[in-house]
């Protein structure tokens, strides 16, 4: 297949670049940098440094016949979404609307879309939520997520372009970017191997839903399959705080620093879990890599990543 991957420089997009790649496809990508590296890109993946917003993405449609577009690009911060919402749907809804519509144009088949499975519900009713539980999205980052699943949703019931949506539970693995605001793993590890301390939110208590990006890259290769249509919780329906990330990302890195707590973030929500049920039944999806040894890889990516400076 040909596969436009936006975000492709990413975290997550880099690794599904790969994965695609692995099993024989052509993939075009595009990124601004503006967050993605340059370093992640494959070697054997076309990287057209783009603004999703640029109309200039179009002369890729005209040189490349794509059958689907994997679509991770996104203003990704939560706190700038809050701060700037303008700028957040410029990019989000209005970005995506750019790529899309060169989709129509020049007849893509399927859209792949990256959502979120813990924006999208807000605070939960019930734990695990299943795709079926009220979307009540607390930040205009999640707000612009649930847009584009209803635009896909246009898509697909006007113009018939087949969609998969992956609402994600938390991500983590090698090439998260420690610098940011998101992304507690990443950050915990990198400040540990550089013999820091990292700072705790809180009690510490807040618990997440985390990922291995080895898994979420498998459901991005399940979501190639001609029959695989819908939207899809990815995680693994299990609950874990930031205490016990602290505690095996030190045993792992062998730092002396002590467990410090600070202040909590306001309206931070307390828990968000998600049932992949039924990623199991239809995509024939489920998470195999164990939190223990996700962890104990991503600091070994982090310490390779110190010694090469």
């Amino acid at each position: 297949m040909n596969i436009l991957l936006t975000g492709g420089a990413g975290f997550i997009g880099s690794n599904i670049a790969d994965a695609y790649l692995e099993a024989g496809h052509n993939v075009v990508v595009v990124d601004d940098l503006s967050t993605g590296n340059i370093g992640n890109v494959n070697p054997r993946a076309k990287l057209s440094r783009l603004d999703i917003r640029s109309p200039e993405i179009e002369n890729l449609f005209k040189e490349t016949k794509f059958d689907v577009i994997n679509h991770h690009a996104a203003q990704m911060d939560v706190r700038r979404s809050v701060a700037d919402p303008k700028f957040d749907a410029s990019v989000n809804v209005l970005g995506m609307l750019n790529v899309l519509e060169f989709g129509l144009k020049y007849g893509v088949k399927k859209v792949v879309f990256s959502s979120t499975g813990g924006a999208i519900y807000g605070e939960q009713d019930y734990f695990p939520a299943d795709e079926q539980h009220p979307l009540r999205p607390l930040s205009p980052y999640g707000i612009t997520k649930l847009a584009t699943e209803k635009y896909l949703y246009y898509y697909q019931a006007v113009h018939g372009i087949q969609h998969v949506i992956l609402r994600y539970a938390n991500i983590y693995g090698p090439r998260q970017n420690p610098h940011g605001e998101a992304g507690v793993i990443a950050i915990f590890a990198d400040k540990m191997l550089r013999g820091g301390t990292p700072v705790i939110n809180g009690d510490g208590k807040q618990t997440r839903d985390y990922v291995y990006v080895s898994d979420v890259v498998k459901a991005n290769l399940l979501a190639l399959s001609p029959s695989s249509s819908g939207i899809f919780n990815i995680g693994t329906g299990i609950e874990n705080d930031v205490n016990t990330l602290f505690r095996f990302i030190k045993k792992f890195s062998g730092a002396a620093c002590e467990e410090r707590h600070g202040e909590a973030k306001i309206g931070e929500q307390l828990r968000s879990v998600i049932d992949h049920s039924k990623a199991k039944k239809v995509l024939g999806w489920e998470p195999t890599v164990a939190l223990e040894d996700g962890l104990k890889k991503t600091v070994e990516f982090f310490k390779e990543k110190l010694k090469k400076g």
